[in-house]
């Protein structure tokens, strides 16, 4: 674990996040129960521990900055859909107190292992919800993903649960101009944010949307 720990202050100090020993504590906590968890419930098909630190944690990591001034002190609402293992869901409740965080997953094994992240990690803020997200009500302020759908499958089976001034998020490889372009006319890409993801070779980028005002 002390390796594990000596990646994790690196990729943070790349990042220039500033965690306490907590935030810490419960991240590695977080890495581990997903080891434990995926040996029975297939969270993610990355196996060793290393990469998942990598390709999951250090991934997940990279938007905490970005939507941390996005959206100000707060508090304020996230929905992660199709949340899977809770990335980026679980790493923002851990990393940002002031967001009230729900992870929502069809698959209720998913779901049930964020309760259990919750639970385990005494993150009152954090939620882990077995539902459609087409069937959700509209009060988030920031609905987010990850390797989910195209942006246009994204905010059409989204849009019914953003709140009237929310924002979509949308973690991306590399900049996805055919997505953009296939976006409704009520749906506009505000900001294109490209991300370095510490100890990985490989594009990454936030697509931050927002509806068009009528």
């Amino acid at each position: 674990m002390q390796k594990f720990e000596a990646l994790l202050r690196d990729g943070l100090g790349q990042l220039g996040l500033s965690l306490g020993d907590q935030q810490l504590a419960d991240l590695l906590q977080y890495l581990g129960l997903i080891q434990k968890w995926n040996k029975v419930y297939n969270l993610t098909a990355v196996r060793d521990p290393e990469q998942m630190l990598k390709l999951h944690l250090l991934d997940s990591l990279a938007v905490v900055l970005p939507l941390a001034r996005q959206m100000g002190e707060g508090p304020w609402s996230l929905l992660d859909v199709g949340s899977g293992a809770g990335l980026p869901g679980v790493v923002i409740a851990i990393c940002l107190p002031q967001a009230q965080v729900t992870c929502a997953d069809a698959v209720a094994k998913k779901a049930a292992f964020i309760q259990q992240v919750a639970a385990t990690l005494q993150l009152s803020r954090l939620q882990g919800l077995h539902a459609r997200v087409e069937t959700l009500p509209g009060r988030f302020d920031v609905i987010c993903s990850r390797a989910f759908a195209s942006l246009a499958d994204f905010v059409a089976l989204s849009e019914g649960a953003l709140a009237a001034h929310g924002v979509w998020m949308a973690m991306k490889g590399k900049f996805p101009q055919e997505e953009v372009d296939a976006l409704p006319p009520q749906v506009q890409v505000f900001h294109v944010e490209q991300l370095q993801v510490p100890q990985l070779e490989a594009d990454r980028c936030i697509v931050w949307m927002k509806r068009v005002a009528a």
